[in-house]
């Protein structure tokens, strides 16, 4: 019997290596094709924001406008423009203003130039900003962009990560005392996840920095800012507070009762009744058959959540006057910037794509259910 057993050992290695290099070739063609799927959508949803943006070309009129007018007032004070006649001033005047629009590719027409912008926003290639610079002084639109990117992903990535901490563990207390009095305050404050965190971020100022004096009204860090790196960011720790406390109190308390209602759902399943009848621990059977099943849908509601705060970081960002793209993306709109409100809005996208493309991955790692680039029943 053992003899006859052993010729099949090679046999199942083999079988086992193809099935091992099928795998990895449909999770590769799964992730190039949602890669290739998020990256059309991307450049779509960019070419829109140009053409909205530029109100179909209409911008394009009101800066060859702006370009006269500042041209007109500049050589106003020059005294050889002053000893020509009207013709000659006339002359001199559409010449400046030719080589001008030439310079900012205005004399190009708009739907070929969109196309050429549309690629440059894909690479963050978008030349030099018109009226706005960087801290830096650079006028380059990448810079100026990446300049104030860390300071969004650093408010809203503590936010993001306070909100899951926080909401899984009192989930999981409220989902163990169902009924109990803080169960019953927080489903009484959920419907106050409905006002925005601009509203929060409001009364907070007017409570914490207006009245106390607790915190201050805005802002990245003091002025001056400190020398030391130790104090540099226990006062970035500071202006942080306000607008991260303000986030979090417009999420927080709709998404416990989500959860736990989640997890109150599924601790009430036939197997979770099995798992404790054979002994396990309430902590085992909670992390395996209680939060394993509601992980895809609280990771899913977490993720759209997170992308409702980016949208919402511009008027949040300019209360607290936090140098973010939110109130990048405001100033700019102000002045009608293109450039800068074209490569804010491919960031959020960018932001967007990502989040939504490492959400697939994830659900094949805590979903069991979910086989990533199948194509049978039960599988995505």
């Amino acid at each position: 019997m053992t003899d006859a057993a052993l010729p099949l050992q090679p046999d199942a290695a083999s079988a086992e290596r193809p099935r091992t290099q099928s795998t990895l070739t449909r999770v590769v063609h799964y992730t190039g094709l949602r890669m290739i799927a998020m990256f059309v959508t991307i450049m779509i949803g960019v070419y829109l924001t140009i053409l909205i943006a530029n109100m179909g070309g209409h911008v394009d009129k009101i800066r060859k406008g702006y370009i006269r007018e500042q041209v007109a007032i500049s050589v106003g004070f020059d005294e050889e423009f002053k000893n020509m006649n009207s013709e000659e001033r006339r002359a001199h005047i559409d010449k400046l203003v030719a080589l001008q629009e030439n310079r900012m590719g205005l004399d190009q027409p708009f739907l070929l130039r969109s196309f050429r912008f549309l690629w440059g926003a894909m690479i963050l290639d978008l030349g030099w900003a018109d009226n706005m610079s960087s801290d830096s002084g650079s006028r380059m639109v990448r810079n100026i962009i990446l300049e104030r990117l860390p300071a969004t992903l650093l408010l809203f990535s503590t936010s993001f990560l306070l909100n899951f901490i926080v909401g899984i563990f009192v989930s999981l207390y409220l989902s163990r005392n169902y009924g109990s009095r803080l169960d019953r305050v927080i489903v009484g404050l959920a419907p106050t996840s409905a006002a925005p965190s601009w509203f929060y971020g409001l009364f907070f100022i007017l409570l914490f920095a207006a009245l106390l004096g607790w915190f201050p009204f805005g802002g990245l860090v003091s002025a001056p800012p400190p020398e030391s790196i130790i104090n540099y960011a226990l006062s970035v720790l500071n202006h942080m507070v306000l607008p991260v406390i303000a986030i979090f109190f417009s999420s927080i308390f709709l998404g416990i009762y989500g959860q736990r209602t989640f997890f109150l759902i599924f601790s009430h399943e036939d197997y979770v009744d099995m798992a404790r009848a054979k002994g396990l621990s309430d902590r085992v059977v909670e992390r395996r058959y209680i939060m394993r099943p509601t992980l895809p849908t609280i990771v899913t509601s977490l993720a759209l959540s997170i992308i409702a705060l980016w949208f919402g970081s511009i008027v949040l960002e300019t209360i607290f006057n936090w140098p973010g793209l939110g109130r990048l993306l405001y100033l700019a709109s102000n002045i009608f910037e293109t450039s800068v409100i074209v490569g804010s809005t491919v960031v959020y996208a960018y932001l967007l794509g990502i989040t939504v493309f490492f959400l697939d991955i994830v659900y094949a790692l805590i979903d069991p259910r979910v086989k990533v680039g199948g194509n049978q029943g039960g599988q995505a």
